[in-house]
């Protein structure tokens, strides 16, 4: 099933960010402010140990703590790490949920996080100075679903503007394969490399999502079922969808 129709690829228009919240970036932002807001106003004692239960550290998940895998998307640093990351999610994801629907992009944007948070642990495996260091690391942000998005906005919008720095217009499949490559080369570094293998995995995460969604064999069930449904109600409606000229004794509807 086709998921980049070349009629969304348009940029014959231009206007500042893409419009008004949708349903699922305003909850996803309400909840990842609300949730800064509170762990802001907490003792930092309080804080700490919400941290360590709620962060995604690779020996905790090795652990069993596979929760993890989802509450460090809605935990922030600082007020510019959520105010940039939902600012992202609120330009690159409004476009996108408005051609998927709610439940899609919901699906999307969770199945990338959570893939994300499950490759950065898979690294953190790896025999390495850096990987080891990355095991022991708290990794919280949605950044992971959030370059997930950037993906998906660069396939969908292939030749719309990014600018880079907010100076440097690049289209946007040229910004995502620029700054896949710097996320692989700083994910190799240590300690830089923690919010890197994050980042890099919600890329990886979200084209394997996008490419498999159209092959999907369920997709491929479904149109041939519903295919069926409408020859069957053709048929009992005597409806032909053509035929020669000398069939005068078909009735068309």
């Amino acid at each position: 099933m086709r998921r980049y129709p070349s009629r969304y690829t348009s940029t014959s228009s231009f206007s500042f960010g893409p419009g008004p919240l949708s349903t699922a970036i305003k909850a996803l932002i309400g909840i990842n402010v609300a949730i800064f807001v509170i762990g802001a106003i907490l003792p930092s004692r309080v804080e700490d140990v919400l941290l360590e239960i709620l962060a995604l550290v690779p020996f905790n998940v090795v652990h069993l703590w596979l929760w993890q895998l989802v509450t460090y998307m809605f935990l922030h640093g600082s007020i510019f790490h959520v105010l940039f990351n939902m600012l992202a999610l609120w330009m690159f994801g409004t476009e996108l949920e408005r051609i998927w629907g709610t439940r899609y992009f919901l699906k999307f944007y969770f199945v990338t996080g959570i893939g994300a948070g499950f490759l950065t642990v898979l690294f953190s495996l790896l025999p390495f100075d850096f990987s080891r260091y990355l095991y022991i690391t708290p990794i919280i942000g949605a950044s992971g679903a959030i370059f997930g998005l950037l993906l998906a906005y660069a396939l969908y919008f292939p030749d719309r503007p990014i600018y880079m720095y907010f100076v440097f217009p690049i289209p946007a499949r040229i910004f995502v394969l620029i700054i896949g490559g710097i996320e692989l080369l700083s994910a190799v570094s240590a300690p830089g490399g923690i919010a890197n293998a994050t980042h890099l995995g919600g890329l990886l995460v979200a084209y394997t999502f996008l490419k498999s969604a159209r092959f999907s064999p369920m997709a491929e069930v479904k149109y041939r079922y519903l295919k069926w449904k409408i020859n069957r109600v053709r048929k009992k409606f005597d409806v032909y969808s053509g035929g020669r000229t000398d069939d005068w004794d078909r009735r068309v509807h």
